[in-house]
């Protein structure tokens, strides 16, 4: 086998992968979050990828921002759209309403926390949030499906709470 065609069966399994990401029903959540804020219709015509291209940071890009700074709006909106969409994934996985609470400092800082009735379904530190972004839309659909799935069973684990 030839470089170019080992490159290119490489190529063409991280599409293959990324198409089955987007796929996901946590990515279909985020992208309806998004596409619901287009209020002019600029992104009307945009595939998927490209709406998302902003949540990904390969490592080289990661490296190349500096360890402390503070996060742009535009970070802070991804961030937000990141975890409602990680709320209405739970939202519609067992119809209790499940939104963030979040808290991030000028440092890029804080805690996003889920409730449902009495019930903390989620708590999480949040870190260096100007560098905030995954790897591969699949890494994005395995973490959104990851802390969704956890909040899910704290529900089932506590049922009655989580309904109080």
């Amino acid at each position: 086998m030839r470089n170019s065609d080992m490159s290119d069966v490489a190529i063409s399994a991280a599409v293959a992968q990324d198409e089955a990401a987007l796929a996901t029903p946590f990515v279909k959540c985020l992208v309806r979050l998004i596409r619901a804020q287009d209020s002019y219709g600029s992104w009307e015509g945009k595939p998927d990828a490209e709406l998302l291209a902003d949540f990904i940071l390969t490592k080289d890009q990661r490296r190349a921002i500096p360890i402390i700074g503070n996060p742009d709006p535009d970070v802070l909106w991804r961030l937000d759209k990141f975890y409602a969409a990680v709320g209405l994934a739970i939202e519609e996985r067992c119809g209790l309403m499940a939104s963030p609470m979040m808290e991030v400092g000028h440092e890029g800082f804080g805690r996003v926390l889920f409730t449902a009735g009495r019930l903390v379904l989620l708590s999480k530190t949040l870190r260096d949030v100007h560098r905030f972004g995954f790897e591969t839309f699949w890494k994005l659909a395995a973490t959104g499906t990851k802390l969704a799935g956890d909040a899910i069973t704290a529900i089932e684990s506590y049922p009655d709470v989580a309904r109080a």
